[in-house]
């Protein structure tokens, strides 16, 4: 009986959003043979059907590993800088801002917290930059169908029939990953009773390279510098409420949601402007039961899903990516490299995890008491110098 034939290939990403497309890249630019794969194209243009309209805080210390793989060159002429969080508690009897502490980052550095940009444009600039790796391909429209793992490699089918053997595969799929599927790792969901509303709105006053997050009920509103937009200042907008909240403001005439959304928003920009149509998103926690499986590693949401609050999301992902990187340059899947990858990545993916998951909670209060206590929490740890300092250290991941 004739030995079955396989594809080899050093690294197989499943899942060609932003983080697997990274991960292409990272090992890619490690000289290794990789191969990225998505069941749907990259939509690269923002007005086409599909685009992902959210935009990703790069915070600074995820811009090293973009320097050191080549994208962060093609990335920065579109990033705009993020200076100042901003709180905004606006949860009294009128929305109206009733308490404002800054974040500034000139308190614990010479750079921004980190720079934001579209989702679209990210994927259009990595795809360019695989398409420059000779060592790298990128194949839409293919999934992953099966795996079976082996000392000597995983053994992946696609959903084209191909059989490919890999020294590392990483699951970068999504929430419902398949790869985790497949190799039947459980995980963990919190569900919150709400979605998000992600678009970008025109505004009256500049934002200063200030991201704002409005505190009221519901979940945080928050508006994040982008770069102007035929003249006009401009900002992404997350709008997190409960699902009939938001299905009832989406069901709305433009001028009714436009009134919602500017009384939403507390004035803190003046005058807001739909500039793009809107998008919906559902609000989970998750995490995987383990990150890894013989030759296997698990990034991004494969392995942890958190609330769109502190920019953490992708830039956790980037962290596992870095630590997979350095870990597997010499002999990429290792049983010892994925162990120490394990020890390191899921505690720490499920301390930030139960960290969000109090401030959303703490933000979907409805009851003015709450709403209180939470002004009064925050204007309390503002005001501890030091204190301050280390959440704004904590949030950036540095010790």
């Amino acid at each position: 009986m004739p030995a079955p034939v396989f594809e080899d290939v050093d690294i197989l990403v499943s899942g060609g959003g932003i983080a697997g497309l990274i991960a292409a890249a990272a090992f890619g630019a490690e000289g290794f043979s990789t191969l990225c794969i998505d069941p749907a194209p990259p939509v690269t243009n923002e007005a086409d059907e599909g685009a992902d309209l959210r935009t990703t805080a790069i915070l600074t210390p995820s811009v090293t590993l973009l320097q050191r793989i080549g994208l962060w060159d093609r990335l920065a002429p579109h990033a705009t800088p993020l200076q100042v969080m901003r709180i905004v508690d606006a949860g009294g009897a009128e929305p109206r801002a009733r308490l404002t502490r800054d974040f500034d980052a000139a308190e614990i550095g010479d750079q921004p917290f980190g720079w934001n940009l579209p989702n679209w444009l990210l994927r259009r600039e990595i795809v360019a930059r695989l398409e420059s790796l000779q060592c790298v391909r990128f194949q839409s429209r293919i999934g992953t169908a099966s795996v079976l793992t082996r000392d000597e490699g995983a053994i992946v089918t696609l959903s084209d029939g191909r059989r490919l053997r890999a020294r590392l595969l990483i699951g970068a799929d999504g929430r419902d990953s398949p790869v985790r599927q497949a190799l039947g790792i459980g995980a963990r969901r919190l569900r919150y009773g709400q979605k998000a509303l992600a678009f970008a709105v025109a505004h009256e006053f500049p934002h200063n390279n200030v991201s704002t997050e409005v505190h009221r009920s519901g979940g945080p509103f928050t508006l994040v510098p982008l770069p102007d937009r035929e003249g006009r200042p401009c900002s992404a907008v997350v709008w997190m409420e409960n699902g009939r909240e938001t299905a009832r403001l989406r069901a709305l005439p433009p001028e009714a949601f436009e009134a919602e959304l500017n009384a939403r928003s507390a004035g803190v920009l003046g005058h807001l402007r739909l500039a793009t149509r809107l998008t919906e998103w559902p609000i989970i926690s998750q995490i995987a039961d383990r990150f890894t499986a013989p030759r296997t590693a698990l990034i991004a949401e494969a392995a942890h899903v958190v609330p769109p609050i502190g920019a953490q999301g992708l830039n956790m992902s980037l962290a596992d990516l870095a630590l997979l990187v350095e870990l597997n340059r010499s002999d990429p899947g290792n049983a010892a490299a994925l162990a120490r990858y394990e020890r390191a990545r899921r505690p720490e993916a499920m301390a930030r995890l139960l960290g969000i998951d109090a401030l959303n909670r703490a933000s979907q209060a409805s009851l003015r008491p709450l709403r209180d206590l939470r002004a009064a929490a925050l204007g309390g740890l503002y005001g501890v110098a030091p204190v301050r300092r280390l959440m704004m250290r904590a949030g950036l991941g540095l010790r």
